[in-house]
């Protein structure tokens, strides 16, 4: 997956890579799923959700240029494969998800797998983790119609966010960085997620 898919085009951080040959994708979807863990494609995971696949994790990840000590928020936990990765790359890793049973899931592989760095909780993500703000990186696994402004006030400056958003079909992947108070975007690739649904994202 690393050397076909990823270092091909165009993803070179060092830490992005090793994460992504670390943590076992295959345990992140479902057992009838595993065969097409390592594939170049998104995969179903329940509740109308999606796994993405590993060119557009290692694409969002990248982005976020972590050093290892930041605090990083992610909007989405789905199956749990994308905060995974955040964990072997920061200091500690928040993750809101608004289905249940996802989160049930993703805990228990974080618990499996020893990464104890990963904070997690049901919300409305578009809102985000008021009480653990300010966060150097935010990850949205998610597409809005909009930046939700709360994302943008929790992110520390200098600080760096990366969102879809677009309409429900297709997506502009933002990269949003703050620095000196000014807020600059940048669209990096054209992606298709599932619907960002919350407050500051579209009606359930």
């Amino acid at each position: 997956m690393v050397e076909e898919q990823l270092v091909p085009r165009g993803i070179h951080q060092q830490a992005t890579l090793e994460a992504m040959s670390t943590v076992p994708r295959h345990l992140f979807v479902e057992d009838a799923m595993q065969a097409r863990a390592y594939g170049d494609h998104p995969l179903p995971i329940g509740g109308g959700q999606t796994i993405s696949q590993p060119f557009i994790v290692a694409l969002m990840t990248q982005a976020l240029q972590l050093e290892g000590h930041e605090r990083v928020l992610e909007i989405g936990t789905g199956s749990g494969y994308q905060a995974a990765v955040l964990s072997r790359m920061c200091e500690r890793v928040y993750t809101i998800e608004r289905l249940d049973p996802l989160l049930v899931r993703a805990r228990k592989l974080f618990d499996r797998l020893h990464y104890h760095n990963i904070a997690s909780r049901i919300d409305d993500g578009t809102s985000g983790w008021a009480d653990e703000a300010p966060f150097a990186a935010i990850l949205v696994t998610a597409g809005g119609p909009k930046i939700p402004e709360p994302l943008v006030e929790q992110l520390a400056d200098p600080g760096r966010l990366v969102i879809p958003v677009g309409e429900q079909n297709v997506q502009d992947l933002q990269l949003v960085t703050k620095q000196d108070g000014e807020v600059q975007i940048r669209t990096l690739e054209q992606v298709r997620f599932v619907s960002l649904v919350g407050a500051h994202g579209w009606e359930d």
